[in-house]
């Protein structure tokens, strides 16, 4: 199975002129990015991240062993707008009836009737909850509108509302 990657961070722009740079974190917690060993963009360049202050990190670059610092501004603006991710092996288990969205993804969907609806293709959280793009389909994911996920079973059951309307 290919290994999984999460996004769990962005870089912005350069933090003054010493190489700091502002971090959006995508974890509850922003200090867990610290705790999950080396980050990677999407080419698998690795780096360690400390935290300067809320929101602010001083990145290191990580090539042969080596830890290579962004001790100026020039360097830290090339990285602006990097995504930043994590193996999903390298995240904690979630607790009963809690997903990362990322493990959603692919999952079969069918009707309460067993009937299938296609695949869930994307995610989407624009802030006010997140929806399940299933084929035409756009759903809410609440537990009235999924009423069952089984990851194992790599299947989603979906009662689509009534104004739920395929686009």
């Amino acid at each position: 199975m290919a290994r999984r990657l999460i996004e769990v961070a962005d870089i912005g722009r350069p933090h003054g002129t010493g190489g700091l740079v502002r971090v959006t974190s995508y974890t509850s917690d922003p200090d867990a990015l610290t705790r999950y060993g080396p980050l990677e963009d999407a080419t698998g360049q690795r780096y360690r991240l400390s935290w300067v202050k809320p929101g602010i990190a001083r990145l290191a670059i990580l090539s042969g062993g080596q830890e290579s610092p962004i001790q100026d501004r020039t360097e830290a603006a090339r990285l602006a707008g990097r995504r930043l991710f994590v193996a999903r092996t390298s995240l904690p288990a979630t607790a009963a009836d809690e997903f990362y969205l990322a493990d959603l993804v692919g999952l079969a969907a069918f009707d309460p009737n067993g009937t299938a609806l296609g695949t869930v293709s994307a995610v989407h959280d624009y802030g006010a909850g997140a929806s399940l793009e299933i084929g035409p389909l756009i759903v809410p994911f609440t537990r009235a509108a999924v009423p069952a996920v089984d990851l194992d079973a790599g299947r989603i059951i979906v009662a689509p509302p009534p104004e739920v309307a395929a686009r």
